[in-house]
């Protein structure tokens, strides 16, 4: 089983010792406030990746200009990399560490989960320069010899955004299932 964002499709036995005692069904259960924050923080981003998407199926498909795109992703893409960029630095230097300490059997899914961070700040950088290109696109007025320029740079924010938010929602459920079984055995911290 590869454990590479991309081809990962859950956790191997040896990670999931957590998991198989606390399964996902059981969660909604639960109600420490430690487990209800860290997934409403994984919420957040989730509605927020749902939002981007919906705005590039919507310019995909004609439903909006790529001005309109523009113009309602930026903010967006802006806040959600700001708060994702925050939640990172906390978990890499503030919990992770700390799970590692309390159930060192799971320290290689905290690694792999904190290198994932450093694959997603490589897509992050993708769709703000992606976003940036198409801002800058939009804003210029068209040329005679210019073919389609903002329509090129819509379609690459589009595709970068999709690469972004496929991979983070693919690393918040892995983190939920080593994190969330942690949580609700140990308690808080």
């Amino acid at each position: 089983m590869s454990l590479d964002l991309d081809q990962r499709c859950g956790w191997p036995a040896e990670l999931r010792l957590l998991l198989d005692r606390h399964p996902r069904a059981s969660w909604p259960a639960r109600h420490a406030a430690d487990v209800q924050f860290w997934l409403e923080i994984h919420d957040h981003f989730r509605h927020d990746c749902i939002a981007l998407e919906t705005l590039g199926s919507d310019y995909s498909e004609g439903r909006r200009s790529g001005q309109d795109l523009a113009v309602l992703a930026a903010p967006r893409l802006r806040r959600m990399v700001s708060n994702l960029h925050g939640h990172h630095q906390v978990e890499d230097f503030h919990y992770f560490p700390a799970f590692r300490t309390a159930e060192s059997r799971l320290a290689s899914g905290f690694d792999v989960l904190e290198h994932d961070h450093g694959e997603l700040q490589k897509n992050v950088a993708a769709a703000v320069m992606a976003i940036r290109e198409l801002r800058s696109a939009v804003e210029r007025p068209a040329t005679p010899g210019d073919r389609d320029s903002a329509g090129l740079a819509a379609r690459q924010y589009v595709g970068a955004a999709g690469a972004l938010c496929r991979r983070l929602i693919r690393h918040l459920s892995d983190e939920e299932d080593l994190v969330i079984p942690l949580l609700i055995e140990r308690g808080d911290y």
